[in-house]
């Protein structure tokens, strides 16, 4: 595999993601916002503004995979969620992921490359002040599900990962906004999440896994 492009790289499972594709011998693109302190060549874009992407990031002409894993996730009632949380959630989520899907999909094509959306937890549905969350992430496997159709003769391939609870400071946030306590030592390590996503970029050519769930082992 050549060029992998990753969002979300300076967070818990990007940065994870970053060192075990490196280790692995991929070369890594990072692109968004606060990404000098990364010791990968990176593209300075803001996710929340999909718009203006196509200046920032430029000719996308040597990407052999696009691991999407920036993610935001308020914590807010339907009540109490005015139009930017909505518009910012969805933009970061899932917006920006089509649009930097489309500005790569001449490369991906050439190179019947990978597509990789790091979702969220399996199976999850309707939770009472997650909804910008909980829609946001409905889209994005909507949007896997539809750029597999249409990317298939193309030989691209799309997988959505779903991982259960995953020891990031985001995480923590969030059970912290919830009430709930956070104990890093019974969840996902983020290496052992990013192990999981070089295997799948890894996966030989006459077959892949176009989603997978991952979970803690039992303890």
């Amino acid at each position: 595999m050549g060029n992998v492009l990753v969002t979300g790289a300076t967070g818990g499972i990007g940065t994870a993601l970053v060192s075990a594709l490196t280790q692995a011998g991929h070369q890594v693109t990072a692109v968004g916002r606060d990404i000098g302190r990364l010791d990968v060549p990176g593209i300075e874009a803001d996710l929340a503004a999909p718009e203006t992407l196509a200046a920032a990031v430029g000719p996308l002409d040597d990407v052999q995979a696009l691991v999407h894993c920036a993610g935001i996730s308020p914590v807010v009632a339907v009540a109490d969620a005015d139009p930017e949380t909505w518009r910012r959630t969805m933009a970061v989520n899932v917006t920006s992921a089509a649009e930097l899907v489309r500005l790569a999909l001449p490369a991906l094509r050439r190179s019947r490359g990978h597509v990789i959306f790091v979702n969220a937890s399996p199976g999850l549905t309707g939770v009472a002040r997650w909804s910008g969350f909980v829609g946001s992430k409905a889209a994005l496997r909507e949007l896997a599900d539809s750029l597999r159709e249409e990317e298939a003769a193309h030989g691209v391939r799309v997988t959505t990962v779903h991982p259960a609870a995953t020891a990031t400071d985001l995480l923590g946030e969030v059970r912290s906004a919830f009430g709930r306590p956070y104990d890093p030592a019974v969840c996902i390590r983020p290496e052992s999440l990013a192990a999981m996503i070089v295997w799948l970029l890894d996966a030989p050519p006459d077959a892949y896994a176009c989603d997978l769930s991952v979970l803690p082992s039992p303890r």
